[in-house]
């Protein structure tokens, strides 16, 4: 285990994140059930239980559940027949891009808006071409995107609209889920995300008849024991994964308090650091608070966030440069002309400026307070 991994993992430093865990004993005996059972997979008992229990839980009509968050966004393609150019973002997991690229499709990239770190529905119209099909927005770190805009500009174009919204377990907009947006959303389950089932997502859609044919996707394609109506995949995640999903979403509201008295102790502390700028919440939104991403401006901080980054890091506070770099920097992507700096002026500033700080639903005050004090602190030593 080379050094950095070590002073990570220390019990004196602060992580950037830390999965939610059901309580073992419980965990357990859910184990014992399946093992009694022997039905560890295809649409088994607790893989139904957690489908519904999800769709009551995130207000959302119809869910089909995977075995992780990358496979949903390369089915909800698939299944929406997208074909030709998807407009989308440079500033997000590359998951977003490359599911648009293994599709045989062309990822088109414009530019974000500050206030979001979303897609700016301003630079949309000018990038839509006539092999345009679709938009694949991402609420990026759970902060919902301009969807009424976004589907004004699909409807008067004909196109689909694919939301990643990996991280936006249970944000609500006036009280309507954001995952009922456009023609589908993607959620991630990923162990490092507010609620997981270890590894996992799902797709979110609006009919019975779209559920099915995802359904059938995620099965190889199989509409039943002789017949095969699409090349599908395989996809589906197993009981032992479902079982583990059902109790953390007993918990996953505490975690979601909690993670939100951190991000209040955070903006309290931060909001009147030169160079220091974040999210704060919006008026009607329900956030999830699953990062607390700062900005840092050297020329008013007096640092640049990389040495602010390493300086956490010589503390034993361990904060992610997330997203950096952009999707449009990587080697499959660098090339298209929409990947170029000069269109993506904003996304260019964001990357090189983030740091999004420890967020998860054990961090102590002291944790807390020793963040902001390295943040604080610093500032002072270059004043």
């Amino acid at each position: 285990m080379n050094e950095l991994l070590q002073k990570m993992m220390s019990r004196e430093s602060v992580k950037v994140t830390s999965p939610l865990l059901p309580p073992l004993d419980d965990f357990i005996e859910s184990l014992r059930n399946i093992w009694d059972c022997k039905w560890i997979t295809n649409n088994g008992h607790y893989h139904r239980q957690l489908e519904q229990a999800l769709a009551e839980y995130l207000k959302v009509p119809y869910i089909s559940l995977f075995t992780n968050g990358t496979l949903p966004l390369l089915t909800a393609l698939q299944a929406l027949d997208i074909k030709g150019e998807v407009i989308t973002t440079p500033y997000s997991f590359v998951a977003t891009t490359h599911s648009i690229w293994w599709n045989g499709c062309q990822p088109v990239f414009v530019d974000i808006e500050e206030e979001t770190c979303g897609i700016d529905p301003d630079k949309i119209e000018a990038a839509i071409t006539p092999q345009t099909t679709a938009i694949m927005p991402v609420h990026c770190y759970g902060q919902p995107v301009q969807m009424k805009r976004i589907q004004e500009i699909a409807d008067k174009h004909g196109l689909k609209v694919i939301y990643d919204a990996a991280h936006a377990f249970g944000v609500e907009v006036d009280g309507e889920s954001v995952l009922n947006a456009g023609d589908v959303s993607t959620l991630s389950f990923h162990a490092t995300k507010v609620y997981n089932t270890l590894e996992g997502g799902a797709i979110i859609m609006h009919d019975a008849e779209t559920k099915k044919r995802i359904d059938y996707l995620k099965n190889f394609g199989f509409a039943g024991e002789t017949e095969v109506v699409a090349p599908g995949i395989n996809s589906k995640v197993d009981e032992v994964r479902c079982a583990y999903g059902l109790l953390n979403l007993k918990q996953v509201n505490a975690a979601i308090a909690h993670r939100r008295k951190v991000a209040e102790k955070y903006c309290e502390a931060l909001r009147g650091v030169p160079g220091i700028r974040f999210f704060e919440d919006t008026p009607g939104v329900r956030h999830n608070y699953s990062y607390f991403p700062i900005f840092v401006d050297a020329q008013k901080y007096g640092m640049t966030r990389d040495e602010l980054y390493y300086r956490m890091q010589e503390q034993g506070i361990y904060g992610r440069r997330y997203f950096y770099p952009l999707i449009s920097t990587f080697s499959p992507y660098r090339e298209l002309e929409s990947a170029h700096p000069k269109n993506l002026p904003v996304a260019t500033r964001m990357a090189e400026e983030v740091i999004c700080l420890p967020m998860h639903h054990e961090l102590s005050d002291s944790d807390v307070q020793k963040v902001i004090e390295c943040i604080v602190y610093s500032k002072r030593l270059n004043d």
